[in-house]
């Protein structure tokens, strides 16, 4: 991208830690109940000509005291890194215009801002 800014590191390292907060909380919630609170399940349609079963669920044991504290945790840290990204110092050195917007853009996509770059920003010689 030959339009590219010059982002600080330290807003780089803000975004990796996002995205990998945010990797870590949708993994753990993929693994957990569908509901926090153990609730019973209920049956799926059967659907009149082939027999297939849709919908419906297992019953839902709920979370763990542990599961639910690493959610919580997880969620928390989600947020207070958005918030950290979203009102860091060098947003108000841009202009109000798209550059601001491509430059958020261009840090989403910034390849040391990526989950799996960790221990990559300012680990490269200058």
């Amino acid at each position: 991208m030959a339009d590219t800014l010059p982002l600080p590191d330290d807003l780089i390292e803000l975004q990796q830690r996002l995205h990998q907060a945010r990797s870590e909380h949708t993994a753990l919630c993929r693994t957990l109940p569908w509901s926090v609170e153990p609730l019973p399940g209920w049956p799926g349609t059967v659907h009149p000509h082939t027999g297939e079963v849709t919908g419906g669920r297992e019953d839902s044991p709920g979370y763990t005291p542990e599961q639910e504290a690493e959610e919580a945790r997880l969620w928390s840290l989600v947020r207070e890194l958005s918030i950290e990204v979203s009102t860091h110092p060098y947003w108000a050195t841009l202009p109000k215009d798209d550059t601001l917007v491509k430059a958020r853009m261009q840090l989403k996509q910034h390849p040391k801002a990526q989950p799996d770059a960790a221990g990559s920003v300012g680990s490269e010689a200058a």
